[in-house]
């Protein structure tokens, strides 16, 4: 509700004595959670099933409001942006990408339609995609046919890594990324992830079951039954 604009931050987004319940339920989903998000850094939740990892992620883009605590970006009560723009701050990329029937192109323009050429080459090399895109029939401008088909898991996860970037957000979410993929394909995946921390200003936000694919976070947040079991390196 507020009038303030969310484009990047400087310092972190910080989640003070946090909980939440959903209505009719008998006890909070997450219960008084203090983590911080830094600028530029990269962060792991981990948890089994039911630990809490999807409502706090939904937190962030307002998409549940706490029931108790409070969310603050460089100091300053979420609800003093407006919604719009701390939406539109955070790029998200799902565990089973959607690739329309379209171009490659296409696909990364769906991030930021208005994107140059320039910058749509950019997020594909942030992503680790260049080098299979520049390896199809007609580069960018091949044709995929719905859903991808003819893309590895890995080569799709990558695509729409890529999507995701091209926004330059301030945040990326990344639900799941490496669960589908081989050990391969998940390599090439985390060596992305790295170069998007080494190279960009992006916080970057990873939800994950297991801890082999983000051992390289620079922290990991393990949580059990809605609370901060442990977190570190």
């Amino acid at each position: 509700r507020g009038n303030r604009k969310l484009d990047h931050f400087k310092n972190s987004i910080e989640l003070k004595n946090v909980s939440f319940q959903y209505a009719n339920a008998d006890e909070s989903a997450i219960k008084n959670i203090s983590i911080s998000f830094p600028k530029g850094q990269m962060v792991a939740l981990v948890g089994a099933s039911g630990s809490g990892k999807s409502t706090l992620i939904d937190l962030l883009p307002a998409l549940r409001i706490p029931s108790r605590g409070s969310i603050t970006i460089d100091g300053l009560e979420l609800n003093q942006y407006s919604l719009a723009t701390i939406r539109s701050a955070i790029a998200y990329a799902p565990q089973n990408p959607q690739i329309f029937d379209g171009t490659v192109e296409n696909h990364i323009q769906y991030g930021k339609p208005d994107a140059s050429e320039e910058e749509i080459q950019q997020a594909a090399k942030l992503s680790g995609a260049e080098e299979f895109i520049n390896n199809l029939p007609n580069g960018y401008h091949t044709h995929l046919g719905e859903d991808a088909v003819n893309l590895s898991g890995g080569q799709r996860q990558r695509l729409d890594l890529a999507r995701a970037l091209v926004r330059n957000a301030a945040i990326l979410i990344l639900d799941e990324p490496t669960s589908n993929l081989d050990a391969e394909s998940e390599d090439k995946f985390k060596q992305a992830l790295i170069r998007i921390r080494n190279e960009t200003e992006t916080s970057i936000i990873i939800v994950a079951h297991r801890l082999a694919g983000i051992a390289d976070a620079d922290n990991i947040i393990v949580l059990d039954k809605g609370s901060v079991e442990s977190q570190g390196t």
